[in-house]
Order: structure tokens, then C-alpha cells, then sequence
């Protein structure tokens, strides 16, 4: 096996210009399948890991799926506010640890803006149940217009400590849409943690009520309430938080989930759905696993091309290496071991281009990892393969070495006289 083995190699390396872009379109399929692979990978962990330390996550009753889209991911808008009252008695309930309240609609230059209490920042987790750190300033809200900013959003805008910003009502695609009279300042700046967090300004529920004050059906009525600071007495305005969006829920025993899931379904203060992050990521999956597959298919599609060029480069050979066949036949070799030539001859093609593939795969995953974490927030890892990746590159050698056997069955059929006395 040794010796046909070396003579493949030698033999495909004498035609080693036609082979080259068979090997760089085996290597091109290759890097798409393990590409999609890993960035599957990647982004479910980083969704599954976007929030590992609330046990529910408790909304308006919408869709299990969209509420944890908007809730923890920032995607989408809430279909309506539900009352601080309503989590007080969720607070209450014997089963529950605690209650953090969030609430979102606003942003700042295409982040967004999240108001919350400092208990946040205690109760937080992500990852391995990791908790927020700050890498410059205390967590928390001393100031009614202090902001905890995210690393993504201090790294792309550029702020420090003490960086002033002006939040927009909405997305802040509208004219004249800023909350441009209560300016925030920075206070602190978190740590990375590859999560929707590093693209979020947090700012305390007091603050989001601050800015609300003089607002109605998203439309901004000046002089509808006094201005901070202007006021005192009776006609201070009360900045005491009245709706939130979501709130994230820590259970005493995660066992009680379900039973506590039942008990927000049932109260009567306002409809209120609680979902358990893990199944709404399943049913979230469910619904883009038909894309993924799409991907999948695509990739497939395109590893099954290029090995249909292999066969057809050396099929297109055979002709060229009639005499070198038969002259092969002559020192006795059999047609057996002529087919197992170029049956080894596609392999080492195929290995060549997997191991090709699987190295600028590597290389654009060391490479751009930095920019999509920046642009996308999905965390890239740079691994050994899983089972998964060695299964799609054992796949595709396997699919190169049967795609060998046609043109190894055409020079088995050939006669030794046919490449003797080859047709002119």
C-alpha cells in the first residue's frame, strides 16, 4: 500500500496546477461546513449564556419566545409596560428570592438603554454564573443621572468616566427625539462578557421615570411637569418607578419554577407571563433551526460540486494517462490496483483540501473573532474540533474518496492493449 501510495502522491503532484483549484474549492467547502458549524456552535452558547442566573423571566403575557427577545437580548419592542405593583406582590410570593425590574424603550446612537435598580448588578449572572465587574468606577447608581456603560459601548463611542451622553426616546431614528434636557455622565464601565450586556447603558428606573415625566404616546409635551431641580415641596415631581418592561426572578429552590411559573399566570393585578430561559431558547432554536439547515444544505451543496470537479479533472486525466496506465499494467500491476491508484489519488486531493480548509478555518476564526464580538457580540472560540467538525471533515474525504472509485473504475475497464496502441 506504501508504494501506491507514493506513486498517487507523485502523480498527483506532476499535475499539481489542474489539482490546485480542485484542492482550493475542497478546502472552500470545507471551511464554509465548519464555519457554520462553529458559529451555530458559538452563537447558541452565547445565547444560552446570555443570562444563567435568573431562574424566570416575567413580562407582559406575549409570546414565550419574544419576551426573552426583548427581555435579555434587547431585540424587538415589548408589546406593553406591566406595573412595579404587580412584581412587589411577585416579590412577596414564598418562593421567590428576588425581583429585578428592567425596563427598556429608550437608547443612546444605537445601544440600548436599560433602567434598572443597583440590585441588578448583584443579582446579574452570565456565562458559568459569572457576575458583572466593573473596570473603572463603583456599580451602582449614586446620581439620578449616573450610567453604567457596557465595554462594547464604551470601546465604539469612545467614553471615560465622566463622558456626558444624551439618551433618544424610542430607537432615536426621529427628529428632535433626544431627552437632550437631562444629560447623563458615566460613572462606570464593565468588564467584556460577550453578551447583550457590553452593548447596554444602564441607568437607574428613577431616571427612566425622570425622563418620562413630561412624555405621552411617545410624543414629548413641553411644560407638562417641572424641571429637576426647579421644583420643591408639593411640586417636586415623584420619581417613583410605576411600569417596568420585564423582570428577571431568582427562585429559593429551582425546583419551585413551575409551580411559581402557574402562580404569575394566575394573578389577578394584570395578565403576566413567566417563561424559564432554558425552553424559551429551545422553542427560540425551533423556530431558526430551518435556516440553519438552509446553511447546512447550501455548504452541502457546495462540498458535492467541488468533489464532482475532482472527478471530472481526473476523468478529463484518463486520456492523457492511457499510456502510463497501460505501461503500469505491463510491469504488473493488476486492474485492481490501478483503480486503487486513483481511488488513493483522490484522497490525498480530498485531505489536501480539508486540511487546507480546516486551517484557514482556524485562521479566520483567530482573526475575526475580535470584529464579531465588536459588531455581532457573538463570542468566537478558537478550538481543537469537536465530534461535530471531525464528523464534516471525515464526511467530505469519505465523499472524496467514493467520488475516486468512477474514474478508478474507468481505468480498471481499460485494456492494456487500449493504452498501447492508444487512438490517434
Amino acid at each position: 500500500m506504501t508504494p501506491l501510495l507514493t506513486l498517487a502522491a507523485r502523480s498527483a503532484w506532476n499535475r499539481r496546477f489542474a489539482l490546485g483549484w480542485v484542492v482550493l474549492s475542497i478546502a472552500l467547502s470545507t471551511w464554509l461546513l465548519l464555519g457554520i458549524e462553529r458559529l451555530q456552535q458559538d452563537v447558541r452558547r452565547n445565547f444560552s449564556q446570555a443570562v444563567s442566573g435568573a431562574d424566570l423571566i416575567v413580562g407582559a403575557r406575549t409570546g414565550p419566545t419574544q419576551l426573552l427577545l426583548y427581555g435579555v437580548f434587547h431585540i424587538g419592542q415589548p408589546t406593553q409596560p406591566i406595573r412595579i405593583s404587580s412584581l412587589q406582590a411577585l416579590a412577596q410570593h414564598r418562593a421567590v428570592a428576588w425581583v429585578v425590574p428592567l425596563s427598556l424603550g429608550d437608547s443612546h446612537k444605537g445601544f440600548a438603554v436599560l433602567g434598572t435598580t443597583a440590585e441588578y448588578f448583584e443579582r446579574f449572572r452570565y456565562g458559568e454564573r459569572q457576575a458583572l465587574r466593573a473596570v473603572q468606577g463603583p456599580l451602582g447608581f449614586a446620581g439620578l443621572h449616573d450610567a453604567v456603560i457596557g465595554a462594547e459601548v464604551a470601546r465604539q463611542l469612545g467614553y471615560q468616566l465622566g463622558s456626558r451622553l444624551v439618551l433618544s426616546h424610542g430607537d432615536g431614528a426621529l427628529e428632535d427625539n433626544d431627552h437632550d434636557d437631562q444629560p447623563f455622565v458615566v460613572t462606570a464601565i464593565l468588564a467584556p462578557t460577550g453578551t447583550p450586556v457590553d452593548r447596554t447603558v444602564h441607568v437607574s428606573l428613577m431616571a427612566m421615570e425622570s425622563l418620562h415625566q413630561d412624555w405621552a404616546t411617545g410624543m414629548h409635551l413641553p411644560g407638562s411637569a417641572a424641571k429637576l431641580g426647579e421644583a420643591s415641596g408639593p411640586t417636586q415631581p415623584d420619581l417613583t418607578p410605576r411600569t417596568a418592561t420585564a423582570a428577571l426572578v431568582g427562585l429559593k429552590v429551582r425546583a419551585a419554577a413551575l409551580a411559581v411559573q402557574r402562580d404569575v399566570a394566575a394573578m389577578r393585578e394584570e395578565p403576566l407571563l413567566a417563561i424559564l430561559p432554558g425552553v424559551a431558547l429551545d422553542e427560540l432554536w425551533s423556530v431558526v433551526a430551518l435556516g440553519e439547515r438552509g446553511l447546512q444544505a447550501v455548504s452541502a451543496l457546495v462540498a458535492m460540486v467541488s468533489l464532482a470537479g475532482l472527478v471530472a479533472v481526473i476523468l478529463a486525466g484518463l486520456n492523457e494517462r492511457r499510456r502510463e496506465l497501460a505501461i503500469l499494467r505491463a510491469v504488473g500491476a493488476g486492474p485492481a490496483q490501478l483503480m486503487a491508484l486513483l481511488a488513493l489519488e483522490g484522497a490525498c486531493i480530498t485531505a489536501a483540501g480539508v486540511l487546507l480548509g480546516a486551517l484557514v478555518h482556524a485562521l479566520c476564526v483567530a482573526a475575526l473573532a475580535p470584529w464579531v464580538q465588536a459588531h455581532w457580540g457573538i463570542s468566537l472560540r478558537l478550538m481543537a474540533p469537536g465530534s461535530a467538525q471531525w464528523q464534516i471533515m471525515g464526511a467530505v474525504l469519505l465523499g472524496g474518496l467514493l467520488a475516486s472509485l468512477l474514474p478508478g473504475w474507468r481505468a480498471y475497464r481499460l485494456s492494456l492493449a487500449d493504452g498501447l496502441s492508444p487512438r490517434v
